[in-house]
Protein backbone atom coordinates (compact mmCIF):
# COMPACT_ATOMS: atom_id res chain seq x y z
CA UNK A 1 0.00 0.00 0.00
CA UNK A 2 1.00 3.53 -1.21
CA UNK A 3 0.69 6.22 1.72
CA UNK A 4 -1.86 8.84 0.52
CA UNK A 5 -4.13 4.82 0.61
CA UNK A 6 -3.40 4.61 4.08
CA UNK A 7 -3.96 8.02 4.80
CA UNK A 8 -7.28 8.02 2.91
CA UNK A 9 -8.24 4.58 4.52
CA UNK A 10 -7.70 6.05 7.70
CA UNK A 11 -9.79 9.20 7.25
CA UNK A 12 -12.70 6.79 6.36
CA UNK A 13 -12.32 4.63 9.31
CA UNK A 14 -12.44 7.55 11.34
CA UNK A 15 -15.59 8.63 9.52
CA UNK A 16 -17.13 5.13 10.23
CA UNK A 17 -15.85 5.49 14.08
CA UNK A 18 -17.37 8.81 14.87
CA UNK A 19 -20.53 8.00 12.48
CA UNK A 20 -20.99 4.83 15.18
CA UNK A 21 -20.57 6.99 18.41
CA UNK A 22 -22.83 9.76 17.18
CA UNK A 23 -25.57 6.69 16.66
CA UNK A 24 -24.82 5.53 20.37
CA UNK A 25 -25.03 8.75 21.89
CA UNK A 26 -27.52 8.59 25.15
CA UNK A 27 -30.58 9.11 24.11
CA UNK A 28 -33.45 11.51 25.93
CA UNK A 29 -35.21 10.04 28.81
CA UNK A 30 -38.11 7.68 27.89
CA UNK A 31 -39.21 6.90 31.49
CA UNK A 32 -40.73 10.44 31.17
CA UNK A 33 -43.82 8.93 32.75
CA UNK A 34 -42.42 6.90 35.36
CA UNK A 35 -41.21 10.06 36.86
CA UNK A 36 -44.90 11.45 36.62
CA UNK A 37 -46.09 8.37 38.13
CA UNK A 38 -43.91 9.04 41.17
CA UNK A 39 -44.72 12.92 41.28
CA UNK A 40 -48.26 11.78 41.64
CA UNK A 41 -47.96 9.25 44.08
CA UNK A 42 -46.02 11.80 45.86
CA UNK A 43 -48.89 13.85 46.46
CA UNK A 44 -51.03 10.71 47.26
CA UNK A 45 -48.86 9.39 49.79
CA UNK A 46 -48.96 13.71 51.53
CA UNK A 47 -52.55 13.68 51.66
CA UNK A 48 -53.19 10.64 52.99
CA UNK A 49 -50.06 11.15 55.76
CA UNK A 50 -52.13 14.35 56.60
CA UNK A 51 -54.92 12.45 57.03
CA UNK A 52 -53.60 10.15 58.88
CA UNK A 53 -51.80 12.27 61.30
CA UNK A 54 -54.61 14.30 61.69
CA UNK A 55 -56.96 11.22 63.09
CA UNK A 56 -54.22 10.28 65.02
CA UNK A 57 -53.89 13.48 67.25
CA UNK A 58 -57.59 13.62 67.14
CA UNK A 59 -58.48 10.27 68.06
CA UNK A 60 -55.77 10.35 70.87
CA UNK A 61 -56.79 13.53 72.22
CA UNK A 62 -60.39 12.15 72.21
CA UNK A 63 -59.33 8.98 74.33
CA UNK A 64 -57.04 11.37 76.96
CA UNK A 65 -60.36 13.81 77.35
CA UNK A 66 -63.18 11.21 76.90
CA UNK A 67 -64.92 12.58 74.06
CA UNK A 68 -64.20 10.57 71.17
CA UNK A 69 -66.09 12.12 68.05
CA UNK A 70 -65.08 16.09 68.90
CA UNK A 71 -61.29 16.15 68.12
CA UNK A 72 -61.13 13.20 65.86
CA UNK A 73 -63.17 14.93 63.63
CA UNK A 74 -61.56 18.13 63.91
CA UNK A 75 -57.99 17.41 63.87
CA UNK A 76 -58.92 14.69 60.73
CA UNK A 77 -60.48 17.92 58.80
CA UNK A 78 -57.14 20.16 59.61
CA UNK A 79 -54.96 16.67 58.35
CA UNK A 80 -57.09 17.05 54.98
CA UNK A 81 -56.40 20.87 54.65
CA UNK A 82 -52.75 20.35 55.92
CA UNK A 83 -52.38 17.21 53.00
CA UNK A 84 -54.05 19.63 50.46
CA UNK A 85 -51.83 22.42 51.07
CA UNK A 86 -48.52 20.04 51.30
CA UNK A 87 -50.11 18.95 48.13
CA UNK A 88 -50.58 22.28 46.19
CA UNK A 89 -46.95 23.49 47.10
CA UNK A 90 -45.73 20.41 45.41
CA UNK A 91 -47.59 21.08 42.49
CA UNK A 92 -46.01 24.51 42.49
CA UNK A 93 -42.87 23.35 43.14
CA UNK A 94 -42.67 21.13 40.31
CA UNK A 95 -44.53 23.57 37.52
CA UNK A 96 -41.44 26.03 38.78
CA UNK A 97 -39.05 23.26 37.89
CA UNK A 98 -40.40 22.56 34.29
CA UNK A 99 -40.94 26.41 33.29
CA UNK A 100 -37.34 26.79 34.16
CA UNK A 101 -36.47 23.94 32.11
CA UNK A 102 -38.26 25.36 29.67
CA UNK A 103 -36.62 28.75 30.10
CA UNK A 104 -33.13 27.03 29.54
CA UNK A 105 -34.22 24.82 26.76
CA UNK A 106 -35.43 28.00 25.18
CA UNK A 107 -32.25 29.62 25.76
CA UNK A 108 -30.29 27.00 24.75
CA UNK A 109 -31.71 27.09 21.04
Amino acid sequence: MTDPDEKQQLKQLEARIEAAKQGQAPKPRQDEHYSQAQLAWRMVIELVAGLGIGFGIGYGLDSLFGTLPIFLVLFTLLGLAAGIKTMLRSAQEIQEKKLAEEAGKDEGA
